[in-house]
């Protein structure tokens, strides 16, 4: 008897995911724990495993498609075998019965423009099926009505990163659905004080004009990932002041300690490269400025300090920019950096990591030095208070001991909350990297 196998949990927070890749066919044995299909989510692709041992009888989803966690994706027979004659009469019963379409869900038709990371798979999209609308909730929070709060998981994260609660914000769409907008309208309500009148204000859903009047255009759906990633870089722009400090560090010094014990590092399986030594320098720097290691919660005006050290290290990839977490960088050695560096950067372009392994930063690292240039602002990854970018080094004519000599010089950019961090604090961290760039043996100082 066919049994049906319903998607399993996917990782906190996370409800749906689109299909992206189907990994059997009806009629296909299939072992437990076997990956069946491949679900992006709007922070991780991920391969989910069967969970059965049994024959595949029937596909019920398809690429391009929603899948919410819990629904039902595929059928099987635990009874059926291996034996080709169950796969064949698996195979005619589905090409008699027409396949069914997944409609479009509330989240793909409704007022979701997200994404977090950066990715690329684009699902074709498919037209949804006209039904009336049924007439607008009142618009009343959430937590009165005694239903589960009607919004996506990404505004639900969103709204848990500006510290709203989402139970509290009033819904406008459909039925009470509640969106990025109207998240971002309460915050600046509360903002105001209470019940005073909003003001005009710039919407990310305004309309665009018609680019087709002026020449040939091509549309494409944003993946989850790049989805994701608009709509967390949006509210981090929006909800935090953000400053950026610059300076250079001398790494001449370092430059030749880092190719003195490359080979060590790469004996062990890792790379010494400047991101794995800036996480060192990082996590020393956190635990002597503690609220760069700290978050804003400005619905109870709190300052909420970590006592453990999580980096985030910006990975770019085909689908664009993900950030895995380093954890515990204050307890690891150099080598074992550059070891788990190398092992998270290889998970993320193999579209490897799980979501898990994108949570519970509390500080980020960007280089983009692989690309040249000599600065940039890096964007706060909430709910972060601060990010650190490293743009390419490069050798110039330095003035020291009364003459200009060659030095191979480092440019830093430090992005900080202003909610936390003052003017003078970020330029005394800023110095603090510095130093610990140009002069390594600091790090033995620091406990």
């Amino acid at each position: 008897m066919a049994t049906p196998f319903n998607l399993p949990a996917l990782g906190e927070n996370v409800d749906a995911g689109t299909v992206v890749g189907i990994l059997v066919a009806v009629g296909d044995q299939v072992e437990e724990n076997q990956p069946v299909l491949e679900i992006e989510t709007d922070k991780a692709n991920l391969e989910v495993p069967s969970g059965f041992s049994g024959v595949v009888t029937e596909i019920l989803v398809e690429n391009g498609a929603t899948a919410e966690v819990g629904a039902p994706v595929l059928m099987y027979d635990e009874g059926a075998g291996e034996g080709a004659a169950a796969g064949e009469a698996a195979a005619e019963a589905e090409a008699e019965a027409p396949a069914e379409v997944s409609e479009s869900t509330d989240e793909k038709s409704a007022d979701r423009t997200d994404a977090g990371g950066d990715t690329d798979s684009s699902p074709q999209s498919q037209p949804a099926t006209s039904v009336p609308s049924p007439p607008p909730a009142p618009i009343v929070p959430a937590a009165t009505s005694g239903a589960p709060v009607p919004a996506a998981p990404s505004v639900r994260r969103f709204a848990r990163e500006i510290g709203l609660d989402i139970a509290q914000v009033p819904g406008r769409g459909p039925g009470g659905r509640i969106s990025v907008e109207d998240v971002k309208a309460h915050s600046r309500q509360l903002s105001a004080g209470q019940g005073a009148a909003v003001g005009p204000r710039p919407s990310a859903t305004a309309s665009l004009p018609d680019f087709g009047k002026w020449g040939p255009v091509e549309t494409e759906p944003m993946s989850n990932l790049r989805r994701a990633a608009a709509e967390h870089l949006s509210a981090a722009w929006t909800n935090i002041p953000h400053v950026t400090y610059a300076d250079k560090a001398d790494v001449t010094d370092m430059e030749a300690l880092r190719k003195q014990f490359g080979p060590a590092a790469e004996a062990a399986g890792g790379k010494l490269t400047i991101t794995a030594i800036a996480l060192k320098i990082v996590a020393a720097a956190l635990k002597r400025f503690p609220f760069f290691n700290a978050s804003v919660d400005m619905t109870r005006h709190e300052i909420i300090y970590k006592k453990y050290y999580h980096v985030g290290v910006a990975v770019d990839t085909d689908r664009g920019l993900v950030v895995p977490v380093i954890r515990d960088v204050d307890r690891k050695n150099m080598i074992e950096l550059s070891i788990e560096l190398s092992e998270v950067a290889a998970k993320a372009r193999d579209r490897k990591l799980s979501p898990d392994d994108m949570q519970g930063s509390t500080f980020t690292i960007s280089n983009l030095g692989g690309f040249g240039g000599t600065f940039f602002a890096p964007i706060i990854n909430a709910p972060d208070v601060a990010i650190l970018g490293l743009a390419r080094s490069r050798m110039e004519q330095v003035y020291v001991d009364s003459a200009f000599q060659p030095r191979l010089m480092l440019p830093l950019m430090i992005s900080y909350d202003h909610r936390l961090v003052d003017g003078a604090d970020g330029a005394r961290f800023m110095q603090w990297l510095v130093q610990a760039f140009e002069e390594p043996f600091l790090l033995s100082l620091e406990g």
